[in-house]
């Protein structure tokens, strides 16, 4: 699986609290392994971002993707519950 980190997730990621940052850092691990791991509750989102998913970083941070391509991901979004807006 290859893993791609857009220009607003990387701006978005340098913001972060270390804690968060090292927090990410496992969950994508397990994501690595299986996206849908019930440990990152990995949900499909609706209206305007119906093409995306999501998975918990903890329980205010979040992670948006995208699946593009068989084993191409793309993270677009990383932040609390605003980044849906």
């Amino acid at each position: 699986m290859k893993i791609y980190y857009s220009s607003k997730f990387a701006k978005e990621y340098k913001r972060l609290p270390l804690k968060i940052k090292l927090a990410a850092e496992k969950r994508e691990k397990i994501f690595r392994k299986n996206p849908h791991d019930p440990r990152l509750k990995t949900h499909k989102l609706t209206g305007k971002l119906k093409d995306y998913y999501s998975f918990s970083i903890d329980y205010q941070h979040r992670i948006i993707f995208e699946f593009a391509e068989k084993d191409i991901i793309w993270f677009h979004s990383v932040g609390t519950h605003s980044i849906y807006k």
